[in-house]
């Protein structure tokens, strides 16, 4: 008997419908597959036979042939086995065939019958509704991580047997022995509310103003000082002044994790911006993603949150170049020899340098190094990507005033209130286009967004000629100054914001290069 049963794979983070179709015929027995299939998949077919025996169904002596379809796409993962198995279950008319009939179903099995999680469900389930399946048949464990996709009915099951108990029902008994799961309808919380606060942050009047200009419009910050100047502290408390997630945003954060397999169990979605601090050791591969079906790496992980590199210089150059394509494009593309993949990588990057390899420059009461080595130190840090960051600014060493200064420093919540009123300005300008914050502006759309008069252009005139700027640094200037004017409540972008934004561009250190 031939019959066929729906399920899905994944193709980057995009997935895609797969037709389980099973074939059982007289003749020697056998269990073969087909259909491209990774090692995993091949696998299936011995805890499939396995697992239904335990559950105490008895499999004939018969051939059976599976091919999931579409055959020239590989397939990968373990998600395959409860569609595998449901379709031998109807091939041998062990359940109905038309019990299935408009259901979709993900899941790997024990050998002991039992129903265990898998990576991915959430963009499956959003490709169900999309194709108009009404019931998604899931892992127990990946159930309130489906339940997010509305118009589709989730069914979380735990075993094989409680899987045949159900399809073996009429359609009105169905519910009362496994109801549908509770859909999830609440928005993104935000997060906890025990976040680190900037009333921690003494001193650092400018890398404040910077991290709050840097939130408002998403733009790329780097941060420059010696050891205990407060660096990393203020980088890890960006997330608490950033805006929340939208729902859409969340989705697209919480899609890059499922298919990571990043989404703990019973975690329906990720709420908060993701914040990602990996190690100076990392590797190409992990920070761009990679393998040989290549899963996203830790820029895309970081996607709409804050990627923080702690002691820049320190990395790898050729890792810091990686990210020269995913900083201008916000996505990054892995080609390998079975197929090509696009990942989302728009996250607001964060960096923290000393300005010399000691860290102490320029006190030379501290500081012995020489320019050679000073400039070796600096030049880690490519030209390309010193041009992408739009926020370059220093943190001095504090003194001792402002050390032990009392605990009226500016709450998060405070400086937060500034970016959200920034970010609504932000929403209205970019109604009904794909844009959310100033710094996704394109070069052509600069002058339909950015209202500049006479004196503000021959400023920029001036700027662009004395300070040898190229033509991405001119329109990031432009981009940084819409922002510095919507935090300033302004309708147009007068001088002071462009002197302003100019101000954080000079303090690129590679311009200190031709100082030393």
């Amino acid at each position: 008997m031939f019959t066929t049963t729906l399920s899905g794979g994944l193709s980057g983070i995009e997935s895609y419908l797969v037709r389980v179709e099973v074939d059982t015929a007289q003749s020697l027995p056998g269990f073969d597959m087909v259909g491209m299939l990774g090692s995993e998949v091949r696998e299936a077919r011995e805890r499939v036979r396995v697992a239904l025996k335990n559950t105490g169904i008895c499999v004939p002596p018969v051939r059976i042939t599976v091919n999931l379809s579409p055959a020239d796409i590989r397939k990968e993962g373990t998600a395959y086995d409860l569609p595998v198995a449901v379709g031998v279950l109807k091939a041998l008319e062990l359940v109905p065939k038309e019990a299935s009939e408009d259901m979709l179903f993900l899941g790997e099995l024990g050998l002991n019958g039992e129903i265990k999680a898998v990576r991915g469900v959430l963009p499956i389930v959003l490709k169900a509704r999309e194709k108009g399946i009404g019931i998604c048949i899931v892992p127990k464990e990946n159930a309130q991580e489906a339940c997010v996709v509305q118009g589709v009915r989730i069914v979380g099951v735990e075993s094989m047997k409680q899987l045949c108990d159900y399809l073996c029902q009429s359609p009105g008994e169905r519910e009362r022995q496994l109801p549908y799961e509770k859909q999830n309808t609440s928005p993104p919380d935000g997060g906890s509310g025990q976040e680190p606060d900037f009333s921690d942050v003494n001193g650092q009047p400018a890398v404040r103003r910077a991290a709050e200009i840097a939130a408002a419009g998403f733009h790329h910050l780097m941060l420059i000082g010696p050891p205990g100047s407060g660096k990393t502290m203020i980088a890890k408390r960006i997330p608490s002044i950033l805006p929340p997630l939208s729902f859409e945003e969340s989705l697209e954060v919480s899609k890059i994790y499922s298919v990571s397999g990043l989404l703990h169990a019973g975690e329906a979605l990720i709420t908060k911006r993701p914040f990602l601090n990996p190690h100076h050791t990392i590797s190409k591969q992990a920070l761009s993603g990679g393998g040989r079906i290549p899963l996203p790496g830790v820029i895309s992980l970081a996607h709409r949150g804050v990627l923080f590199l702690d002691e820049l210089p320190e990395f790898g150059r050729e890792v810091i170049d990686i990210m020269r394509q995913p900083l201008e494009d916000k996505q990054i593309h892995i080609a390998r020899s079975c197929a090509s993949y696009t990942y989302p990588a728009d996250f607001m990057l964060v960096a923290a340098m000393n300005p010399c390899p000691c860290g102490y420059y320029p006190d030379h009461n501290k500081c012995h190094c020489t320019p050679g080595e000073i400039r070796r130190y600096l030049s880690r840090v490519s030209g390309p990507i010193l041009d992408r960051i739009d926020l370059c600014v220093e943190a001095p060493r504090l003194t001792i005033a402002e050390i032990s200064a009392g605990q009226n420093n500016e709450s998060s919540a405070a400086i937060r209130g500034r970016v959200m009123a920034a970010r609504e300005r932000q929403e209205h300008r970019f109604r009904g286009t794909p844009y959310r914050f100033n710094t996704d502006l394109k070069a052509g759309e600069l002058r339909r967004y950015v209202e500049l008069g006479e004196r503000e252009l021959r400023m920029l005139e001036q700027l662009f000629l004395t300070m040898g700027l190229s033509a991405r640094a001119y329109h990031r200037i432009i981009r940084l100054a819409r922002t510095i004017a919507d935090l300033d409540e302004s309708e147009k972008v007068l001088e002071r914001h462009i002197s302003e934004a100019a101000c954080y561009r000079a303090a690129d250190p590679g311009m200190r290069l031709t100082q030393l």
